[in-house]
């Protein structure tokens, strides 16, 4: 995406044949991929768009930074003109509101909505219609799913997703594209049909880090700019390896891809270390299922009781599960969290860990669109608040799988220094199989 939006800002690419190019994409694709809503009259508007751009920042050398990039945005985000439906059955004006800050931002930074990517449900498990592009016949994952597919595909270089518990991680991580699910915090998530409020974090889809970077610059509060370390550099990038009941979530063919990618990086310069971490998984899952069912029955507690028999069944049950939760559980899952982040922080600080490193999946993409895999290997990461980042690492059974890297709260632009070094290792290394 990098080398896309610079020259269209510096004027080798013309920003409405770049766009007839996405639609011609879609078109073709579409009826295979389902990763878009649909959308009457798409052509046209889209096209409209881009003439509208051109004729705002004419000279090259003066556009914004994404001018002209098209993206895909997940229909639980708000873009003024098109309407959000989450995924569901339910009446769209239910979700009409403000356009999402996320989608102003790369508006005014000249970027082009090509439409509303596909979701689950709600932001939860009833799957999509999404196909992977990367391992047909098996999950795109989820939530963010069109989102993940679209870019996956080479639809769009760049679109948006939220994550919950692993809806950014896991879908990019099984269609074999980066992915970036910044600190909570650090990108506004105002616009958004909230599963989580407390949690709820707006993230984005790219074919590698530099398009993750190009994103950041427009989208993360406070940005300042990426320092890549380099390999064979006098101190080492250190990675913390979580060992423990956390890591023993993962398939054991997953777990030995995993390691073999971690004997390449420690050829490459890279230092591992393993560390006791995550003992109480069990524990840090039933609080952020605490917290986020909570607040998913809060959301829809007028909804439900107008329109429950038009919710899915999985839905449903969420719905009726974070009911049940009381107050002081959902206060303990919040308080959890940041008591989780600050043994993280310390762990790393006493070990000198640059960033964790885990499998983004316990497995590859599970065969058929039934459901959209397990976000377990996401969830401490996301119950802390970090941000967290995923490349591809290499293939089992045929299947991507993803490299999933987070590090300290608020250190975004650090975590996509260390993403893209391992990116350029992982390039020149062979590919897992199995």
């Amino acid at each position: 995406m990098a080398a896309l939006a610079a020259a269209l800002r510096d004027g080798p690419l013309d920003v409405t044949d770049t766009a007839r190019a996405a639609l011609a994409r879609l078109e073709s694709r579409e009826s295979d991929l389902l990763a878009f809503v649909p959308e009457p009259g798409r052509r046209t508007r889209v096209l409209a768009e881009a003439g509208a751009l051109e004729e705002r920042h004419p000279a090259s050398g003066a556009r914004p930074a994404l001018y002209g990039v098209p993206v895909g945005v997940k229909d639980v985000i708000r873009v003024d003109g098109l309407p959000t439906r989450a995924g569901s059955a339910l009446p769209e004006a239910l979700f009409a509101g403000a356009e999402a800050a996320v989608v102003t931002r790369l508006r005014r930074a000249g970027a082009l909505v090509l439409g509303k990517s596909m979701t689950t449900e709600f932001a939860y498990f009833e799957p999509a219609a999404t196909r992977n592009p990367r391992a047909p016949g098996r999950t795109p994952g989820g939530s963010s799913s069109g989102s993940a597919a679209a870019v996956a595909a080479g639809v769009v270089p760049l679109a948006l997703g939220t994550q919950t518990v692993g809806s950014v991680i896991r879908p990019a991580a099984f269609c074999g594209v980066a992915a970036l699910k910044p600190s909570l915090g650090r990108v506004p998530s105002d616009g958004v049909v909230y599963y989580s409020p407390t949690v709820d974090t707006v993230g984005w889809f790219a074919r590698d880090v530099a398009g993750l970077v190009e994103a950041g610059r427009v989208l993360i509060d406070g940005w300042h700019e990426v320092v890549t370390p380099r390999p064979g550099a006098e101190r080492p990038i250190v990675l913390g390896v979580p060992d423990g009941p956390y890591l023993a979530q993962a398939e054991p063919a997953a777990l030995a891809a995993f390691e073999a990618t971690l004997v390449s990086l420690v050829a490459a310069g890279v230092r591992v270390l393993r560390v006791p971490a995550l003992a109480d998984i069990e524990g840090i899952a039933r609080h952020h299922q605490w917290l986020t069912a909570f607040e998913f029955a809060a959301q829809h507690a007028t909804w439900f009781e107008q329109f429950g028999a038009l919710y899915r069944p999985r839905s449903s049950l969420l719905v009726e599960e974070g009911r049940a939760v009381t107050v002081a559980q959902h206060d303990a899952g919040a308080r959890s969290a940041l008591d989780l982040r600050a043994v993280l922080h310390h762990t790393m600080g006493v070990e000198g860990i640059d960033a964790w490193a885990s499998p983004a999946a316990p497995g590859p993409a599970p065969l058929g669109l039934g459901s959209t895999g397990s976000p377990a290997m996401n969830l401490p990461w996301t119950h802390a608040g970090l941000p967290v980042a995923t490349v591809p690492a290499g293939l089992l059974e045929g299947c991507p799988l993803g490299l999933q890297l987070a590090s300290r709260h608020g250190d975004d632009e650090g975590l996509l220094g260390i993403a893209a070094t391992l990116e350029g290792l992982l390039a020149r290394t062979p590919a897992a199989s199995g």
